[in-house]
């Protein structure tokens, strides 16, 4: 009789009508662990003395853990310089060699995985082509004004005059044959 009453109130304590927090949680196996989404990774306090105040800091971070590199190595600073609505003349319409200039912005994945292709090309390209980006997101306005609808989109221009737009993140080989043709 007692085996009864313990399979019944088991049983109970995983029915699904009862309140989330109430649920008991699923056993620590190997597949529970890769479908976890968020990962704590510490909590600091720092208090500084300055002029006799103490301001106090503090700081956590969580990480979704993903099979990628993680969020810090966004970071990472690239070679290829920026370009802005106020720069936007004087670097891209008024260059005397073809330049390229990637649209990207920093939310976009697809964007922030082709930024090391365009620093492969600006080295290349050395004193014979100028790189640039440009986020989007700073400069909407220049963005718009070329009909980015999607991004990373890459355009190349010569004297001043938009000659061919790539988009997406395609191969180095196809941004080098479509560069090789304006030189």
């Amino acid at each position: 009789m007692s085996t009864i009453l313990d399979s019944l109130a088991i049983s109970s304590i995983f029915s699904s009508n009862l309140r989330p927090s109430l649920r008991p949680s699923p056993p620590p196996s190997a597949a529970w662990v890769r479908r976890s989404p968020l990962k704590f990774t510490g909590f600091s306090i720092s208090y500084t003395i300055f002029n006799n105040q103490v301001s106090l800091a503090y700081s956590s971070r969580i990480y979704r853990r993903t099979n990628s590199v993680s969020g810090e190595a966004s970071d990472v600073a690239f070679d290829v310089p920026s370009v802005t609505e106020e720069t936007w003349d004087s670097l891209v319409l008024n260059a005397t060699e073809p330049v390229v200039v990637e649209f990207w912005a920093p939310w976009c994945g697809p964007c922030r995985m082709f930024h090391p292709v365009i620093s492969d090309l600006a080295k290349q390209y050395t004193r014979r082509v100028k790189c640039f980006k440009l986020n989007t997101d700073d400069s909407p306005s220049v963005a718009s004004r070329y009909g980015i609808r999607s991004i990373p989109t890459i355009m190349i221009f010569v004297n001043g005059e938009k000659k061919e737009a790539i988009i997406g993140a395609v191969p180095k080989t196809s941004l080098t044959a479509s560069i090789d043709k304006f030189l």
